[in-house]
């Protein structure tokens, strides 16, 4: 019986010399970027992929914005930056595909 209450005593002392309220329980470690920083990331891809290598920076912002958004189309409604994100990276894509095409069929675009 002694030892139950030394324990219990022990676990209410280390838990007020948490800091961060956020660094331990259910949401994890917080390691790597967070979704804003990823959003922000995809929003420049998608702005630079409409003046150089867009075949490339489309996609990469695409793939970003949808990391953004929490990997599901519902979290759009939150993350702004990660939607606009997503909708000019498919921009980006689709023009850099017709780029190639029109260029392999030698019409001018």
């Amino acid at each position: 019986m002694m030892a139950g209450l030394g324990q219990h005593s022990r676990t209410r002392w280390r838990t007020h010399l948490r800091s961060n309220p956020r660094s331990q329980g259910r949401m994890g470690p917080r390691t790597g970027p967070d979704r804003v920083t990823l959003g922000v990331i995809g929003l420049i891809c998608a702005v630079a992929g409409f003046f150089i290598l867009s075949i490339v920076l489309g996609p990469v912002s695409v793939l970003l914005g949808w990391l953004a958004m929490g990997r599901r189309w519902s979290g759009a409604n939150q993350a702004l930056p990660a939607l606009v994100a997503v909708v000019l990276g498919v921009i980006d894509t689709v023009f850099a595909i017709i780029r190639i095409t029109t260029a392999a069929t030698g019409a001018p675009f």
